[in-house]
């Protein structure tokens, strides 16, 4: 264990598919299946549903991870909203990366309602992986960034005012 992870538990927002993955989740717990309690898991229609911002807002309020879990490409209740998370997915990404947030701590799985030990299995996985990489602290980046903006932004006004 490197110092990073020492004593840390990583607090992970899952958005987990109604249909499938919230289901596999209650199957692994009515099983009495043992896995990291470090997911907040909120249940949404479909994975499909799940808008950029809801992982944004996630990671700017502390989140050290996000998850997403869907049901299997081809089985979604809503035909194609799957599709959608994944197309989201691969762009958010990218995205997060340029913020300076390891893919680690993003992750999408398809999990349907009867494979409770691949539940249990994801979710140990995505715990251990952001386990690894120790605390995001982003919540701190961004008030240092607001803080720079803060300053830019006066001394923006005071060369305005000596124009």
């Amino acid at each position: 264990m490197d110092e990073k992870s020492r004593g840390f538990e990583p607090r992970i927002v899952g958005f987990l598919c109604k249909w499938c993955t919230y289901s596999g989740a209650d199957l692994a717990g009515t099983s009495r299946m043992k896995y990291p309690p470090n997911v907040i898991p909120i249940k949404v229609m479909c994975s499909g549903r799940v808008d950029p911002t809801f992982v944004l807002t996630a990671f700017a309020r502390g989140a050290d991870g996000v998850f997403i879990g869907g049901c299997h490409p081809g089985d979604c209740h809503y035909l194609e909203g799957n599709y959608k998370a994944l197309g989201r997915y691969l762009i958010l990404s990218r995205m997060l990366e340029q913020f300076g947030i390891e893919k680690e701590r993003f992750q999408l799985a398809w999990i349907s309602a009867a494979e409770a030990k691949r539940f249990v299995d994801v979710i140990t996985k995505v715990t251990e992986d952001i386990r690894k990489l120790g605390p995001l602290k982003w919540p701190e980046m961004l008030k240092a960034v607001e803080g720079e903006s803060e300053e830019l932004r006066q001394l923006e006004e005071m060369l305005a005012a000596k124009r």
